[in-house]
C-alpha cells in the first residue's frame, strides 16, 4: 500500500523553527519530484516548495530564504526545513509525489504571535 506520512507539525511561537518530515511506503521516491504544499480552512492549497529527483529545488516567494526542503533518498523521506516562522504560516502542510499524485494526511503547523 502507497502511503505518505507527514510529521513534525506543531505549534510555535513567531520566529520560531520546525522541520517537517515525509515517509514513503509501497515504493520508492527517489526518481520522484516532490513537494510541500499547504492549506488554510477556506483557502485553495497553496505551492511551497518542490524537489527534483536530482536535488534541484524551488520555493514559493513568500518562504523563500527562510524554508529549506531536502530529501535522503537512502530513507525515502522528503524534508522541510522551517526558520523564522511567521503567524502567515499557519496552516496544513502536505507533502506529494509527482510520478503518481500521492498526497500525504496533512500535518498541522501553528505559529503564534
Amino acid at each position: 500500500q502507497v502511503q505518505l506520512v507527514e510529521s513534525g507539525g506543531g505549534s510555535v511561537q513567531a520566529g520560531g523553527s520546525l522541520k517537517l518530515s515525509c515517509a514513503a511506503s509501497g515504493y520508492i521516491v527517489s526518481n520522484c519530484r516532490m513537494g510541500w504544499y499547504r492549506q488554510v480552512p477556506g483557502k485553495e492549497r497553496e505551492f511551497v516548495s518542490t524537489i527534483s529527483s536530482a536535488g534541484t529545488t524551488s520555493y514559493a516567494d513568500s518562504v523563500k530564504g527562510r524554508f529549506t526542503i531536502s530529501r535522503d533518498n537512502a530513507k525515502n523521506t522528503l524534508y522541510l526545513e522551517m526558520n523564522s516562522l511567521k503567524t502567515e504560516d499557519t496552516a496544513v502542510y502536505y507533502c506529494r509525489e509527482y510520478c503518481w499524485g500521492y498526497w500525504g494526511q496533512g500535518t498541522q503547523v501553528t505559529v503564534s504571535s
